[in-house]
């Protein structure tokens, strides 16, 4: 059964551009590989942890929203697990409420953005 599925992971610091992009590409792909469906990517960037992480105070943050068959998880996690250059790493699975909730909340952004490049463009 296909459901949606939420998945932030926090990356170390010490990563350059390219290589943070890098890993968000090979989880992207390694999703949509298993049939995963992209609902939506967010970029949250650089943040401080809460708590030092293998020493670590702050870490690249990503959000990606999929909707998949349960049995990706298990190979998402996985591979999480192998990849030295994640700190930390959460997977949820979202009920109607929740999807309901972030539709809402995207298309309140989209809105906003549009009103300010309106503005700017008057």
């Amino acid at each position: 059964m296909v459901k949606q599925y939420e998945t932030v992971f926090i990356a170390t610091p010490v990563l350059s551009e390219d290589q943070m992009k890098e890993t968000v590409k090979k989880y992207i792909d390694l999703l949509t590989s298993k049939g995963a469906e992209i609902v939506y990517e967010n970029n949250w960037g650089m943040r401080k942890l809460a708590y030092p992480i293998r020493k670590k105070t702050t870490g690249f943050y990503y959000l990606i929203e999929f909707k998949a068959e349960g049995s990706v998880i298990n190979d998402l996690e996985v591979a999480y697990k192998r990849d030295e250059r994640l700190l930390r790493f959460l997977t949820v699975s979202l009920d109607k409420h929740a999807v309901a909730y972030n539709e809402k909340k995207r298309a309140k952004k989209a809105e906003t953005t549009a009103t300010s490049e309106n503005i700017v463009n008057a």
